[in-house]
């Protein structure tokens, strides 16, 4: 007898459910008209379970459906099935294994040996597939669950499986899964008192109008307090209403654990719902939404709620409804969009001080010495050429435009508001620990320790393979056929075609499938032994070393790609400014820096853009080929390779511009060539600050308009688009039965599957690296993120409302991998902004040369003490401009940027004292900056307490009330056993070890207790 001991915690005979095997009968070729189910049906049976909500009595909920395809005569439109069950294993239950399972279809008539006779021919692959999906079907009723199926469905081709966790198996899983329910005892939430209270009071009234018009919003006085659920302690809980004890969410959450864990040894390997989902053996499996989103004559559920509330744009300026999205979408959903709204919060105040920093700017840019000097025409200052032959010499007043837009970004406020972001960010991490801990006490989180998950299916599958190989080597005489390799995926159709076609000849003459040979019997027990030995044997070092040594090769590759395109589109810059510099027209040649950069920047972000799909992918395989032993260790891996490879993606053409161009060029008569022919550029007269903002700001709002938005909104509407093309080109009658209404589970199965949260978080940790790495450059980082962000959280709203099957709901008490990835930008952003102040910047000269060597202790002559001299005579052979009189005079001296000594001076072009004196208080400025800010926000993170203190006192006033409410319960239990005793020579009363409370929530209502 096949009984599920591990997961069966009831007697077989004491169960609502059958314990049945399920076996297909294929299509019997009847199809009934419309008229004679219209004339047997008193009502819409589609009506009565609510579209697809419930089973076919209208009673039994849907909590998670599974699907598959098969293959059927094209001409039965209209399929007639009939699941029947039978088992010859299971010929003590064979009594109660005459009714069909509950499904959608009419039997055909005549026997089912005369419907097999009927069916159409079917591969082998196909048979394997049903024969396992019977096996795990199976396996699923006698875990309790309650299985129907319907294939008489709109989709052509597939079949669905609606399965109902019924009572008794809720308690058991939620008792399993220690997940805290609401007891009926209720306390007082301590409120704030005097002046707190009247700000309170006054700030909800100001935010009243841009609150959620949700109930599981408001404030609340009064909580319920929480225990893991028991079945021994039913009588805490408030079980009144079963039907609702229970949500959607818990439900299919309790189902997908059972899913997983129960095993189908006629698979490849015995493991769960993954591995089937791999192999093909379904197709899909998911909860279902609560219902339809939009429409007058639609029931109102949660998942219209949300979209009224929460998924349109036109409540962008409203709070999210987090509560309602967390019961929902579940916890960790619920975290990411908490997060992203504290971030977005966070993003007000350091926009606002971003556009004061830069509107400084704009108001001292008249004011600013430097850049007057640049442009006064009548310095006359001639520069050197900015490349070899082709370019000319040129004045400086022609790069005006520059200097003054330079100052926009670079000015004393800069420095300012780079310390101000390094302390935004350290707050911006208290608030969300802060905030964090108020959800996990409002989601009954505290006290939550995640398990161990089960081992993935991937996992399993080496392990068993590596069992069985070493089971092989070592008893390889006596355990021959039993403890033989892992069979490939592909071999595994071939070994059981000859075994399938001898079962489906028996199969026309009798209902109930035989095993022919020992064959089935020794691969069945050859894959429990491997289960056994999973337990004992484990992955190693040595058994993952090659993956590892693939993980680092292919890792280091994709950075020297990245590298090696930077490099690529340097060379394009430094080709085209040449090529244009050659240009007849006077306005081309005007604007070469400008084209050059410009063209370079979008360049750049069509790459990686590009770049940024492939590391995903990438990442993935690498991830996979590791194979981790538990989902939970595959994300942090997959997560941390995938943000380093996109990382260095997006980040490498700027850290070439903040601190790598403009150092490397070497000086007029020795510059510095790369392969021998391409001479490395300049900065600009004033720095390449500009550039580097330039550079910042195109590749943010890029990434963030196309790649963010665009992509998210334009590639679900083009899949909606072609579905609707295919559809348009089947028959009209496909057309018209499309148009009807579908079943929920038929809705829900044309959406398309969640991907997790990795993608979600990527685009925001990468965007809050452009906020906070690169700010000295760009004020105004904040506020392009603050407006793309009140857009990207009601687009992802809609995206989960609307256009992606419902998640399983997960639980997780924070953010897991993405806290640490959060903090460590931070750290890295205060050393960044620190270098990027003291060498980009000209921050730094600007002070020496005022404290130093200005005479009248302002910057008037800053510009001509940072050029030096260059005797055009010096040129080396065949680098001279082609046009010396291209100004219109004889230049014999032009400058350049840099400390050097002049061509007049005894060690001319070699490096002077002023570069050291500079080099010298930029090194100490980065020591002084990085370790004042670092304990600035090391400060504000240790006053900060990361629980508030209301939050502390509501956890431990919990733990009282807890103690206190089992007190009571002791005292009762005694004070009733004292009674009992007392009575006992009188009556013999047999004890009761629960709760002297009686009622509906007494012993005998304790439904799936024991």
């Amino acid at each position: 007898m096949r009984v599920n001991e591990k997961y069966s915690t009831l007697p077989a005979e004491d169960r609502s459910v059958h314990i049945i095997n399920i076996c297909a009968i294929e299509d019997l070729g009847y199809q009934p008209s419309e008229g004679t189910l219209l004339n047997s049906l008193s009502v819409n049976p589609d009506a009565k379970c609510k579209y697809g909500l419930y089973f076919r009595d209208g009673k039994r909920k849907v909590d998670y459906v599974l699907v598959y395809h098969h293959k059927r005569g094209s001409g039965s439109r209209t399929l007639a099935r009939r699941v029947l069950q039978n088992d010859a294993a299971l010929g003590a239950r064979s009594a109660r294994q005459d009714q069909p399972l509950p499904g959608k279809g009419s039997p055909g008539k005549g026997s089912p040996g005369a419907a097999r006779q009927q069916e159409p021919p079917m591969d082998f692959h196909e048979d394997d597939k049903r024969f396992r999906r019977e096996e795990y079907e199976g396996n699923l009723l006698e875990a309790g669950l309650e299985l129907e199926r319907d294939e008489e469905t709109k989709i052509h081709g597939v079949g669905f499986v609606k399965i109902h966790a019924p009572w008794n198996v809720l308690c058991r899983e939620a008792e399993f899964l220690k997940l805290k329910m609401p007891t009926k005892k209720m306390y007082h939430i301590n409120e704030t008192r005097g002046l707190l209270k009247k700000i309170n009071s006054v700030l909800q009234k100001i935010t009243d109008p841009i609150q959620p018009r949700v109930a599981e919003h408001r404030a609340q006085t009064m909580k319920r307090l929480s225990y893991p659920f028991s079945r021994e302690k039913q009588h805490l809980f408030d079980l009144s209403d079963k039907d609702s004890f229970f949500d959607s969410k818990t439900r299919s959450t309790i189902v997908y654990e059972i899913l997983k864990r129960t095993t189908c040894t006629k698979a490849k390997y015995s493991m769960g719902i993954t591995s089937l989902l791999a192999n093909g053996v379904y197709s899909a499996a998911y909860p279902l939404h609560d219902g339809e989103y939009e429409g007058e004559d639609v029931e109102f559920n949660d998942r219209k709620l949300l979209y009224e509330e929460w998924a349109s744009y036109g409540v962008f300026y409203k709070y999210q409804p987090i509560d309602l999205v967390r019961k929902y979408f579940g916890e960790k959903i619920g975290l990411y969009f908490a997060w992203l709204g504290v971030y977005t919060q966070m993003l007000i105040p350091a926009s606002i001080v971003g556009v004061i920093v830069f509107l400084y700017g704009c108001a001292t840019v008249n004011e600013n010495i430097p850049s007057m000097e640049m442009c006064d025409q009548s310095h006359n200052i001639t520069m050197c050429p900015l490349c070899d032959k082709t370019c000319s010499y040129w004045k400086m007043s022609s790069a005006c435009a520059t200097a003054r837009a330079s100052h926009l970004f670079d000015n004393p406020a800069t420095v300012f508001f780079s310390i101000f972001m390094a302390l935004w960010a350290a707050t911006f991490m208290e608030h969300w620990k802060r905030k964090q801990m108020r959800l996990n006490y409002r989601w009954d989180l505290t006290g939550f320790e995640e398990e161990e998950d089960h081992p993935r299916a991937e996992y399993e599958a080496r392990v068993l393979e590596k069992s069985l190989r070493k089971e092989s080597k070592n008893k390889e005489d006596e355990m021959e056929g039993i403890a033989q390799p892992a069979i490939p995926e592909q071999m595994a159709g071939s070994l059981f075609h000859s075994q399938t076609r001898r079962m489906r000849e028996r199969e026309k003459h009798r209902n109930i499938p035989e095993e022919s040979t020992n064959k089935w019997k020794q691969r069945v027990k050859t894959a429990m032994a491997g289960v056994k030995l999973t337990d004992k044997v484990k992955l190693t070092w040595r058994d993952r070393f090659p993956a590892y040594f693939t993980n680092l090769m292919s890792i280091v590759f994709m950075i020297a790609v990245t590298f090696a395109i930077v490099l690529g589109v340097i060379i394009y810059r430094i080709s085209t400014a040449a090529a244009l510099a050659m240009n007849s027209s006077p306005s081309v040649r005007s604007n070469i820096r400008v084209t050059v950069t410009a063209t370079a920047v979008i360049i750049n972000l069509v790459v990686i853009i590009l770049l940024d799909e492939v590391y995903g992918c990438v990442a993935r395989w690498l991830t996979k080929i590791e194979v981790p032993k538990t989902e939970k260790s595959f994300e942090e891996r997959l997560i941390f390779k995938a943000f380093l490879l996109k990382f260095v993606n997006s980040y490498t053409p700027i850290f070439y511009v903040a601190f790598f161009k403009g150092r490397f060029v070497g000086r007029p008569g020795d510059y510095v060539y790369i392969f021998r022919s391409f001479r490395m550029e300049e900065c600009a007269p004033g720095g390449c600050l500009m550039e580097l903002c330039i550079q910042l700001s195109i590749i943010m709002l890029g990434k963030q308009l196309i790649q963010n938005n665009l992509f998210e909104i334009g590639i679900p509407k083009m899949k909606k688009f072609i579905r609707y093309l295919r559809l348009k080109r089947q028959s009209p009658a496909d057309h018209d039965e499309h148009m009807k209404r579908k079943q929920r589970y038929e809705a829900d199965f044309t959406l398309e599957p969640f991907g997790g949260l990795t993608p979600e978080y990527m685009e925001m940790i990468i965007q809050f690296g452009f906020v906070t790495l690169f700010v000295a450059s760009f004020p105004l980082a904040p506020l392009f993120a603050l407006l793309n962000n009140i857009i990207e959280i009601r687009l992802d709203a809609k995206k989960f409302v609307t256009e992606l099957r419902r998640p399983v709901a997960v639980r997780a008490k924070d953010i897991g991998i993405w806290y640490n990835i959060l903090r460590g930008i931070g750290k890295l952003a205060v050393i960044i902004n620190a270098f990027v102040i003291s060498f980009t910047s000209d921050f730094i000269p600007r002070l020496v040369y005022l404290y130093m060597y200005s005479k009248n202790g302002t910057m008037h002559g800053f510009v001509n003490h940072t050029l030096s001299s260059f005797n055009v005579s010096d040129f080396q052979d065949g680098t001279a401009p082609n046009d010396p009189l291209d100004l219109g005079y004889e230049v014999h001296v032009c400058r350049y940027k840099d400390y050097r000594e002049p061509p007049w001076s005894e060690h001319k072009y070699d490096i002077s004292k002023d570069f050291w004196a500079v080099l010298a208080a930029r090194l100490a400025f980065v020591i002084v900056f990085q370790n004042l800010v670092m304990f600035m926000s090391d400060f504000v993170d240790w006053v900060i307490p990361d629980i508030p203190k209301d939050i502390s006192q509501q956890i431990h006033k919990e733990k009282v009330l807890m103690v206190e409410l089992f007190m009571r319960e002791e005292q009762g239990k005694q004070q009733l056993l004292d009674t009992w005793m007392e009575r006992g020579p009188k009556k013999s009363e047999p004890c009761s070890n629960h709760s002297p409370q009686a009622g509906p929530d007494g012993p005998e209502n304790h439904g799936g207790a024991l």
